[in-house]
């Protein structure tokens, strides 16, 4: 099943310091999955192949501003460990994108993104469309959250939607391992970085 890189994009969701680096907010919370899938590394070299294929890349980092008065005065559920542990202010060194991911020209930042599903207060979808882009593949963090709310939305929205598997990572393995098994194959084609990097290269050398 070959995909057209031209009508393809990553999309990378809250690769950020506060999740992904040592001494980032919520690191603590997701580095032994990150370390049991090796989903940064897996990400960095699906990345470099797309791009090599000619496929879009989108980051879609959230930040908030200081206080986060984009959200309710009390939060609760996932925003409310966001607050509670101060992640991903806008400004601040936890909210950059990590430097093994850093945006290059022609990558595109998706800004606005606040709550879970990245199309829902985004011009992402405004962004797809103008691209031609009929396929997504999604990595980044939440596995059972943000990851998968965007899944969810893409799929509703006519996307074919791919999940990298080996480019997801959640608080808990039995979290990630639970959303990847049951969830993911709802909304989704379920592939591995290196499947899906082998479709796009596979692709582009049959143009």
């Amino acid at each position: 099943m070959p995909f057209d890189p031209k009508r393809t994009a990553i999309v990378l969701i809250e690769y950020q310091n506060d999740f992904a680096t040592e001494g980032g907010a919520l690191h603590g919370a997701v580095q032994g999955v990150m370390e049991r899938t090796g989903m940064l590394e897996n990400s960095r070299r699906l990345v470099e192949a797309a791009r090599a294929s000619g496929a879009t890349i989108v980051y879609a980092p959230i930040t908030f501003a200081p206080g986060y008065g984009e959200i309710s005065e009390h939060p609760y559920g996932i925003l409310k460990g966001v607050v509670d542990s101060t992640a991903f202010v806008k400004g601040e060194w936890g909210a950059e994108i990590v430097d093994v991911l850093a945006p290059q020209a022609g990558d595109v930042i998706v800004e606005g993104k606040r709550g879970l599903d990245t199309f829902a207060t985004t011009n992402l979808d405004f962004i797809l469309r103008a691209r031609g882009i009929t396929t997504i593949a999604l990595g980044g963090f939440l596995t059972n959250c943000c990851v998968e709310s965007t899944m969810r939305t893409g799929y509703e929205k006519g996307y074919e939607v791919i999940t990298l598997s080996d480019c997801v990572a959640a608080t808990s393995e039995e979290e990630h391992d639970n959303a990847i098994r049951f969830d993911y194959p709802m909304f989704s084609s379920v592939m591995t970085s290196e499947a899906f990097a082998g479709e796009l290269a596979g692709s582009g050398a049959r143009a």
